[in-house]
């Protein structure tokens, strides 16, 4: 694959700082920093993004997520392996990375409401935001995933 725009980062000096201050923003907000990862890969996948996905899958091993839960998040709707806490977070990351096709269904945001307080519902419903620009930057623009540390 060949990138699109060639260090796309250069060109955005100020978009970078604000989409970084961003993310530190929801790190500090109290939401598991594991439940994020997972939040990022699974609208990561959705949009094929496969920047994000490396970047992603190799941050939540860093921070001791399991094989088998990256690689069963696909299916996580048919797998015991999340907890009621997740699987809202991960139904309202579908719902909001496929917004068109769902139009964020109520059911989702009374599962996400029963798991998480409002401050948290912002910051999550902030970070799926988030990880949904970037994706379509990097997978937009081509951005092509470390291959050496893939192997």
């Amino acid at each position: 694959m060949t990138p699109r725009v060639k260090q796309h980062f250069k060109h955005m000096p100020d978009g970078l700082k604000a989409l970084t201050a961003l993310e530190a923003s929801i790190a500090a907000s109290g939401l598991e920093h594991s439940l994020i990862e997972l939040v990022k890969l699974r609208a990561s996948q959705i949009n094929a993004c496969a920047f994000c996905i490396h970047l992603h899958v190799t941050d939540a091993r860093a921070h001791g997520e399991s094989e088998m839960r990256l690689h069963m998040l696909n299916a996580w709707r048919e797998s015991p392996l999340y907890s009621d806490r997740e699987r809202a977070a991960l139904a309202w990351t579908e719902a909001l990375t496929l917004l068109a096709d769902t139009g964020a269904p109520d059911e989702d945001f009374e599962h996400l409401k029963a798991q998480f307080s409002e401050a948290e519902q912002v910051n999550l419903t902030l970070a799926i935001g988030v990880i949904n620009l970037w994706n379509r930057l990097q997978a937009g623009l081509r951005a092509a995933h470390p291959v050496d540390a893939a192997r």
